[in-house]
């Protein structure tokens, strides 16, 4: 299909627009030439080198980010950023970010599918930045310890503080480097905060408030919003698509 087609739907559909002037992300399509064909669409977390070498090994068209390449304010082209740069315009590769619309949206986020992952009930809107709620907060049907709430998201590694009540049923969940959020979490009186990273700043806010905070890494908890997506470019347009995993461990 044609590239514009595909860019204008998923501006459409994650709500690019809206969150102009609130995401520090520069959004939609950053790279890309002149109207071109899309076969085969790359999904990933991070825009990188070895994220580009190996979706140009797919022979992607397109690669679909979560973290991409400009943040705001502008940054010289020299040293990897010029080579990131190079790498995508003569790899023939465009570049789509979608940093908080693939946070907050409400089919395919990162944060609605974790939330759906544990069987939530109740789900609403959660955690407010800027004017908008970037994550979901839900009850479980039966109280869950940290250990079973952290297996059933496939967590590897994850940072369990467990401050909270031993079965929880009040969790609220933001992806990535959303420790901040355990303020909204307390203030809505949830028993679990679930997120990517957790800083040494918030430590004694949990602790002292009683809540229970499950940090499942920043790269491994915006792994379900990319990958939700990717299926639905799949089952809409029956386009070729990969998942090109570059875990960080952190």
């Amino acid at each position: 299909m044609k590239r514009s087609e595909l860019v204008s739907y998923l501006d459409a559909y994650l709500e690019v627009a809206s969150f102009e002037g609130i995401d520090r992300s520069l959004n939609s399509l950053v790279v890309g030439p002149s109207e071109r064909e899309v076969h085969t669409v790359a999904f990933a977390v991070d825009a990188c080198q070895a994220t580009f070498e190996k979706a140009m090994e797919e022979h992607a068209d397109l690669l679909v980010v979560h973290h991409g390449l400009f943040w705001g304010n502008p940054i010289a082209v020299c040293g990897p950023h010029y080579t990131r740069l190079k790498t995508l315009i003569e790899g023939n590769l465009d570049l789509y970010a979608a940093h908080l619309p693939l946070d907050a949206h409400s089919e395919v986020g990162n944060n609605i599918v974790m939330a759906h992952k544990l069987g939530l009930q109740d789900i609403q809107g959660f955690a407010p930045y800027k004017g908008r709620l970037l994550g979901f907060k839900g009850t479980l049907g039966e109280g869950r310890s940290a250990d079973w709430i952290a297996s059933r998201l496939g967590f590897e590694n994850p940072l369990i503080l467990p401050f909270g009540n031993e079965l929880m049923h009040r969790v609220g969940i933001v992806s990535g480097g959303a420790g901040s959020d355990v303020l909204a979490a307390l203030s809505d009186g949830l028993d679990c905060f679930v997120t990517g990273e957790f800083e040494h700043q918030h430590y004694h806010d949990a602790a002292e408030g009683g809540i229970t905070v499950i940090a499942g890494g920043h790269y491994t908890t915006e792994t379900f919003g990319l990958l939700a997506l990717m299926q639905h470019v799949r089952d809409t347009f029956g386009l070729t698509v990969v998942f090109v995993a570059n875990p960080t461990g952190l």
